[in-house]
């Protein structure tokens, strides 16, 4: 067994061109996937920890040291929630649950919020174990990708898994590391970082979320509170009713671990 697997989810890369842009080191402990499809090497996973990234993101052997000793400090934790720095100084951080009473939805911790569990990753970057990956399933790649790893996470908290947020495990994002990976234009690169600092605020994915992780005691104090989502939680209720089902059904998600990701 590997140590780490490394997936670059990237939407503009195409497999078929046979060119596989390749790690920034080479290590027997590390797996390389680069791809835009996301759930088409899952089966392939053979390192105990996963790491899901964007291009932006840089991973380099330091960053892995750091997930290496992060992971062996907290043994019990099944996921991490990197803290992101921009090549701008700008920080980017996990995000917790925003109460029904307050109207639903997600908000990022703070720059300076202490060890903490946490709802969900950054979009551009989640780690996971190997172990909570094969409980949790796939991605829902009906999703916008910047929606999938908060997807994602949700259901891996009903399978029993536990994000946790380490103020001292950090990564660089940068649109230089982004433009020599990807071989983006300028122009394109910086539209990158920008979808990056925007985080998670495509309300339509939200509303969607939390109708599949949570039903009606989520979705609905959100569509009061953002009634543009109102037509796309009537739409496909029935296949997301399903979804629902499925991850929930044997859930062990409890009241009390839902109250430490939602904020106050």
């Amino acid at each position: 067994m590997r140590q780490f697997d490394v997936f670059v989810f990237d939407e503009n890369y195409d497999e078929a061109q046979g060119k596989l842009p390749q790690p920034p080191f080479t290590d027997p402990e590390l797996g390389w996937f680069y791809t835009n499809d996301w759930n088409r090497h899952l089966d392939e996973i053979e390192g105990e920890w996963v790491v899901f990234a964007h291009p932006s993101i840089k991973i380099d052997r330091n960053f892995l040291n750091n997930v290496a000793e992060v992971t062996d400090g907290f043994p019990m934790v099944d996921a991490f929630a990197p803290r992101i720095r921009t090549d701008k100084g700008n920080f980017l951080g996990g995000y917790l649950l925003k109460p029904a009473s307050k109207g639903s939805g997600f908000v990022e911790i703070d720059e300076n919020a202490p060890l903490r569990y946490v709802a969900a990753p950054h979009p551009y970057l989640g780690i996971f174990s190997r172990r909570i990956i094969q409980r949790t399933g796939g991605f829902d790649t009906t999703l916008p990708e910047s929606a999938r790893l908060a997807d994602f996470t949700l259901r891996m908290m009903h399978a029993g898994g536990k994000m946790f947020s380490v103020p001292y495990l950090v990564v660089q994002a940068t649109g230089d590391e982004a433009e020599a990976v990807t071989g983006n234009d300028c122009k394109e690169n910086a539209h990158n970082l920008a979808g990056m600092r925007a985080g998670m605020r495509d309300l339509k994915s939200i509303a969607i979320i939390l109708s599949k992780a949570f039903g009606a005691e989520a979705s609905v104090p959100f569509a009061l509170h953002h009634p543009s989502v109102i037509p796309t939680l009537l739409r496909n209720h029935k296949q997301r009713k399903e979804k629902r089902k499925a991850a929930t059904l044997l859930s062990k998600l409890k009241a009390d671990f839902l109250k430490e990701v939602t904020s106050h």
